[in-house]
């Protein structure tokens, strides 16, 4: 019989198509915004190419500044790596993260018990753990040659913040020439970190994808959620 420990309403959503693309989400919901469970950033990409390896990239929390101390992962939020793997949009199989006493355990890659926004921790299905870092980056590399690592990192979003509010200024003339030049623009959140979870994993334990992305290439379709206990 499975194992598994009934627990989490979904929260937050970012989807994306997967080989060497990004969905960005900042600024979510007020119940969420600032702590582990708004979702920033998920990235999936090759390592390398003519890897057989795929990783992932959850970032979560994007305030988390260097001055101040680093945020910590809620230990009541699951994070959830969703994989389609036939091409209807429904999870076949899960990569879990949850964090316990200063650690961040993995579950699966496994079929979940229930699809959608709920679901239960795959407790059978230990995929390793490791350290959660500070300012000095820990990761663990299984066996099974599956490479974790959760922590802070810097915030990968390039985004001028303030020449943005002044381009959506009703006022006309608050930016005349709109959007400034990539040498001219500022990076509002250059320096400032997110909580980042992080799995490299073979391809041989998630399967064969059947999806095409835009560049004709053969991708995972994934998506990532995080789920609160009730």
């Amino acid at each position: 019989m499975k194992k598994t420990t009934k627990l989490f309403a979904g929260l937050g959503v970012v989807l994306l198509a997967a080989s060497v693309f990004v969905a960005a989400d900042h600024i979510d919901a007020p119940g969420i915004t600032g702590n582990s469970a708004d979702i920033a950033d998920f990235f999936a990409f090759e390592p390398e190419t003519g890897s057989n390896n795929t990783v992932f990239v959850v970032d979560m929390q994007s305030n988390v500044l260097p001055e101040l101390a680093y945020g910590t992962f809620a230990e009541d939020v699951l994070t959830e790596i969703n994989i389609d793997l036939d091409g209807d949009l429904i999870e076949d199989l899960v990569i879990q993260a949850i964090p316990r006493d200063g650690r961040m355990y993995f579950f699966g890659p496994m079929s979940p018990t229930q699809t959608g926004l709920s679901g239960e921790v795959l407790v059978d299905a230990p995929l390793g753990d490791v350290a959660i870092s500070d300012a000095t980056a820990t990761i663990e590399t299984t066996d099974a040659g599956v490479s974790l690592f959760a922590g802070p990192r810097q915030d990968p979003f390039f985004f001028d913040f303030f020449q943005f509010q002044a381009v959506i200024n009703p006022d006309v003339e608050s930016a005349p020439g709109g959007f400034l030049p990539p040498d001219e623009a500022a990076d509002t959140f250059d320096g400032a970190n997110t909580m980042s979870i992080v799995v490299e994993i073979p391809n041989t334990l998630l399967g064969t994808p059947s999806a095409t992305n835009a560049l004709g290439l053969t991708v995972y379709n994934t998506w990532v959620t995080t789920n609160r206990k009730q």
